[in-house]
């Protein structure tokens, strides 16, 4: 079975984010899961694009990825401002519940790669409990990785076998967005690299409000609970983007106004017709 996608996307500081609803990108993960198809789903932030603007391997992923979801509140203004349209947020967490949902109901079995064995048993017990008809293939901590990446026939053999539709990767960014290009076409399974989510799934910590999240101030949120490790990132990657971010909306082009052409009065009506008609005109 060959399944086939054009979904449309939007530049943002020169990559593609996917441009369509929430429920769509969810749909195509499952069409594409159905049909048994190898596919990569990066879920972007403004670390990611930033990073990607000093790594060009990185790029080239962002640039070849199947779907390229805005997770980051900034992603999704900087669509809705270019595009002129009610950008939905697809952030990592909200996918993959989505996506499990929709396995569990089409019977599609799910595997998860990656973070550490005590946040897998944790996910699994909450798994059990919110998607009790989900098949869930196989939950693995991936062994240290070493850069330039070689793949592991064994994981290969491993996931293939198990039969996952779909498999969860969560290493951080750029490693699992690396391992994913490396692994396509040899994972035959739709792969979404998923970042911090398994140990916010887990419970092991706290996901900002909604309020927060929506406002755009979810990075302010982490900050407070990782300082020592977010801290350097966000210094790093946050004033390039909003450097970039304006940049690409200074240059966009101007529309041009229509040229107003005061409406034509009753006796330049009737002159053109006279003078159309060869009559002479009455002084």
């Amino acid at each position: 079975m060959t399944v086939t996608s054009s979904l449309p996307s939007q530049n943002v500081i020169g990559f593609p984010v996917t441009a369509v609803p929430f429920e769509a990108q969810v749909q195509q993960v499952i069409r594409w899961a159905q049909g048994g198809l190898s596919k990569v789903v990066c879920v972007a932030n403004v670390h990611m694009l930033v990073e990607a603007s000093w790594d060009q391997s990185l790029a080239n992923i962002l640039h070849g990825a199947d779907l390229v979801t805005p997770d980051g509140m900034p992603l999704v203004w900087m669509v809705r401002l270019l595009r002129k349209t009610q950008q939905e947020r697809v952030a990592g967490m909200d996918l993959m519940q989505a996506v499990c949902q929709q396995a569990s109901e089409q019977g599609l079995s799910v595997y998860f790669l990656g973070s550490e064995q005590r946040v897998l048993d944790q996910m699994r017990y909450r798994l059990q409990r919110e998607f009790p008809q989900l098949q869930v293939a196989g939950m693995d901590p991936l062994p240290m990785l070493s850069f330039p990446l070689t793949v592991d026939t064994e994981v290969v053999e491993k996931v293939n076998q198990s039969g996952a539709s779909i498999v969860f990767v969560a290493l951080g960014c750029p490693k699992q967005e690396k391992w994913m290009a490396a692994y396509h076409n040899q994972i035959q399974a739709v792969m979404l690299g998923v970042g911090g989510v398994f140990p916010l799934y887990a419970g092991l910590q706290q996901r900002a409000p909604e309020f927060i999240r929506s406002s755009g101030l979810e990075w302010l949120y982490r900050l407070v609970q990782e300082p020592r490790r977010l801290w350097k990132r966000y210094s790093k990657t946050i004033p390039p983007f909003i450097w970039l971010a304006t940049k690409q909306l200074l240059q966009r082009p101007v529309p041009q106004r229509p040229i107003f052409t005061a409406p034509e009065s009753g006796v330049d009506i009737i002159t053109k017709e006279l003078a159309t008609s060869g009559r002479p005109l009455r002084r």
